[in-house]
């Protein structure tokens, strides 16, 4: 049974005047009359009746504030809008609660029990469209949920109802082969692009009449034949793994070579790999007389050029190696930097976009070497002008609308803003640019600078090495489907295909604690010997990366904690979901550093071994779902 706590302001609330103020900036000046704003808990547990008044009381500031169990208020409106998450979307406020709920309730509350929401009461000259069209102006639909009550129908159905966004996956999780083998080059082609074939999912009757409509055949086009028959069958894909036919070719060869079709997890961990995001494609191809590629001829040998003319006053220390880049500092520190664009998410989900992005670079440098401590953060905006109102849309038909430049600007200002601030990171440098050229795709660049010190528990702390036997361990969030595709997305173009699933909202917090807990305290115990972050791809990245110090690994996707049952292999094999770091840790310190995790707050797991196999090898349910040479 799901329970609901509300909690208003008893003085006057500076963030319903704010509100009001943005509202009229937005085409509602002088209609909107009135706003008042009511903090949501939907709490999803079994709790006693005196158990939910201990966490009103925590909620509610007894000298400012009124809390309600149950018991909606009703604070003379003509409007009432709620905004609050869909289901899988991080919840940090929520994540928050419900530890101060196990905290005042003195026992322990597993997964996302709490779910935050806000109300707003509106008073006015509005009509209900109005209504509408300002709880849209609110939320980002990519993200969230929005529900419009009118005063008569507030009052006839007793408030706005208990909504618990919970996950709910209805299919069996499994891993399935892929038959490239037998795959000609336009459905290699049609792969590539859209995706593997989902077994476990068919359209909706409402959704297969949909694409029907959509696809009628006089406004059909050549390229969409192939979808066309696929939706007619009520197939869905997955979503791009972004490979082209050269790509998917030599894939298909592979595993002719192997005897056997790939399995699904396989060829989505491939994908991730080989993304431009990941792996910068283009810049590593021929290009005109340079047959070594962009990155090395201009990049990399221009580096080395300067560095090798400076000899011994080169402070260079680790360069186009590891997360970051590090530099000499004094005679006991190193300085780290890290900068990367989140341009493509941004562009989808602002806030979401841009906390992930910082929260990227920041667990970039803490998964420098042997860790680096996040010391400051940057960040380089270009936007288009924020008064422009004109619609701009995704496709030719017009049917998905881009956020305003307006909404961008402030969404990513805020997102980067509480990246930084909630982990205790300043920003104290960057730069905004305007130009109407940046209204169809945003440019967000954040970066992060660490320090490290020279040596600690006597290594060299740049210098980090997995070794065979040495545990694979996750520390930090669960993982969820927010984050699945990320990499491959990102080496796509904006379209309606658009997954979801590819933005996530980091959570600061459980970065800071995970963060502390490293840099902190386990780093200098010499409790681990390589650490890397859960960056895009997830673990298939993390654990693939530090296995090439080793020469090979072994998982068990078993083990790995999830934010909520019925994940499928590959997505928990592929989700970046944030805030998570893979560390390998000698079976002889496991113990202890297991029980300085837990005393911090912070989840840590085994979840393989790494091994010198020279293999990538993952097992589910006792199956082998993944055995693919390293070197591939």
């Amino acid at each position: 049974m799901a329970d609901r706590i509300e909690v208003a302001r008893k003085i006057p609330d500076t963030r319903a005047e704010v509100r009001k103020k943005e509202l009229g900036s937005i085409g509602f000046l002088g209609k909107v009359e009135g706003v008042k704003l009511v903090d949501v808990y939907t709490i999803d547990g079994d709790l006693q009746e005196e158990e939910l008044v201990k966490v009103r009381d925590m909620l509610a500031n007894p000298v400012s504030q009124e809390g309600r169990v149950n018991d909606s208020f009703n604070l003379r409106f003509d409007y009432a809008i709620e905004v609050g998450f869909l289901p899988g979307v991080t919840d940090n406020v929520g994540n928050t609660v419900r530890e101060g709920v196990s905290d005042v309730l003195k026992r322990e509350f597993t997964g996302q029990t709490v779910y935050s929401s806000q109300l707003m009461f509106l008073s006015g000259k509005l009509t209900r469209e109005e209504a509408q069209r300002i709880g849209e102006s609110l939320a980002n639909p990519l993200i969230q949920r929005i529900q419009v009550k009118g005063y008569d129908e507030f009052i006839a159905s007793g408030g706005m109802g208990v909504v618990v966004p919970r996950v709910k996956i209805s299919e069996k999780p499994g891993s399935g082969l892929v038959d490239l083998l037998n795959a000609n080059d336009s459905e290699l082609i049609r792969i590539g692009k859209s995706g593997i074939f989902d077994h476990n999912k068919e359209l909706s009757s409402e959704e297969y009449q949909k694409m029907k409509q959509k696809y009628s055949m006089d406004k059909l086009r050549l390229g969409d034949l192939f979808e066309l028959n696929c939706r007619f069958y009520k197939k869905v894909r997955r979503g791009p793994l972004a490979l082209d036919l050269t790509y998917m070719k030599t894939i298909k060869g592979y595993f002719e070579s192997q005897g056997r079709s790939p399995t699904d997890l396989e060829l989505e961990s491939i994908a991730q790999t080989w993304s431009e995001h990941c792996k910068h494609t283009i810049f590593a191809d021929p290009i005109d007389e340079f047959t070594d590629g962009l990155y090395k001829q201009f990049i990399n040998r221009a580096t080395n050029v300067v560095r090798t003319a400076k000899g011994d006053r080169d402070f260079c220390v680790s360069v186009f190696t590891d997360n970051s880049g590090a530099i000499e500092f004094d005679e006991r520190h190193l300085i780290t930097d890290k900068v990367e664009t989140h341009n493509t998410p941004s562009a989808l989900d602002p806030f979401g976009g841009a906390i992930t992005g910082i929260g990227g670079v920041n667990r970039d440098t803490i998964g420098f070497g042997l860790g680096a401590k996040p010391v400051l953060n940057r960040y380089g905006f270009c936007f288009a002008d924020p008064e422009d109102e004109r619609p701009l849309y995704k496709r030719e038909n017009k049917t998905q609308r881009m956020l305003s430049p307006r909404r961008i600007m402030e969404g990513v200002i805020a997102g980067v803003n509480s990246g930084g601030n909630q982990s205790g990171i300043p920003s104290p440098q960057g730069f905004i640019y305007f130009d109407e050229r940046f209204k169809g795709k945003p440019l967000v660049f954040v970066g992060t600078v660490g320090l490290i010190p020279r040596e600690s528990a006597g290594r060299l702390s740049h210098e980090k090495e997995a070794r065979p036997g040495d545990y694979v361990v996750m520390v930090g969030g669960r993982v969820g489907k927010d984050g699945i595709h990320g990499a491959t997305f990102s080496s796509e173009a904006i379209d309606s295909g658009s997954p979801v699933t590819a933005v996530q909202i980091g959570d600061p917090i459980t970065q800071k604690k995970l963060s502390d807990a490293i840099v902190k305290e386990a780093r200098d115990l010499g409790l681990y010997t390589s650490i890397t972050d859960n960056g895009a791809g997830g673990l298939s990245c993390s654990v693939a990366e530090m296995a090439k110090e080793s020469g090979g690994f072994y998982v068990d996707l078993n083990k790995v904690p999830l934010k909520y049952p019925g994940l499928q292999p590959w997505e928990t094999w592929v989700s970046e979901s944030q805030e998570r770091m893979t560390l390998s840790v000698p079976k002889d310190k496991w113990n202890e550093f297991s029980k300085l995790m837990r005393r911090r707050g912070v989840e840590a797991t085994v979840i393989g071994e790494f091994t010198d196999s020279r293999r990538c090898v993952v097992d589910y349910d006792g199956k082998n779902v993944m055995d693919v040479e390293m070197d591939f």
